[in-house]
């Protein structure tokens, strides 16, 4: 016997078909919260005195300038150490060659005016060569900040000579310089070999010196 109910068509569908149970279900409204919980009060900042900021802030300024005061003499101190290093570094090699000065000088004071006159052409000018070195090995040393000290008939200056006897002679003001027996040197401000002097004694005191009224182009 024949179905009367044909198949439905792949094309449509029951109203009446039955969900299928893989469909997704609609999902019902969130309730609303009519009564949300009240807000929490913010915690309040812990008070400050303003004078203990005040003082803070003036301690912390105090510190500042004495910092950057340390910092500028920090580098003073060391503008000036590089100086002194500059100028007195070779101190000690100065020292060794004044030994040399010393040697040429006594050459030169060895040869009198007798051997001076009667010395022939060879003679004349190997005492000029020794001259001349002497005269570029003083200048060498100026050049480089050590000066010679030679104080003859100068008042006696115990910072930079050293006397070796005394002399009487009252013709001659008492503490003045009337022989050099070893020529000193200073390099800088510093002593780097004091003069080996005689100094008078018996006679007068020395003048003080006088001060130039016309200084300035008066």
């Amino acid at each position: 016997m024949a179905d009367n109910n044909p198949a439905p068509s792949p094309g449509r569908t029951a109203m009446n078909d039955t969900p299928r149970p893989d469909a997704p279900k609609s999902e019902a409204p969130a309730e609303t919260d009519t009564n949300p919980a009240p807000a929490q009060p913010a915690a309040s900042k812990p008070y400050v005195d303003p004078s203990l900021m005040v003082d803070e802030a003036a301690e912390m300024k105090d510190r500042l300038l004495r910092t950057l005061a340390d910092m500028e003499n920090l580098r003073k101190r060391t503008e000036r150490e590089v100086a002194d290093a500059r100028q007195y570094g070779a101190a000690s090699f100065a020292r060794d060659v004044l030994g040399v000065a010393d040697n040429f000088r006594r050459a030169l004071e060895a040869i009198g005016p007798e051997v001076r006159a009667g010395a022939d052409a060879a003679i004349a000018s190997f005492i000029e060569g020794v001259e001349l070195t002497e005269k570029e090995l003083l200048k060498t040393l100026e050049k480089h900040g050590i000066r010679k000290i030679e104080p003859l008939n100068e008042k006696f200056d115990p910072n930079l000579h050293q006397a070796m006897y005394e002399v009487p002679d009252p013709s001659v003001p008492s503490g003045s310089v009337v022989q050099v027996i070893q020529p000193g040197y200073v390099i800088g401000e510093r002593i780097l070999r004091p003069a080996m002097v005689a100094v008078a004694k018996g006679g007068p005191k020395m003048a003080a010196p006088v001060a130039n009224d016309n200084a300035g182009g008066k």
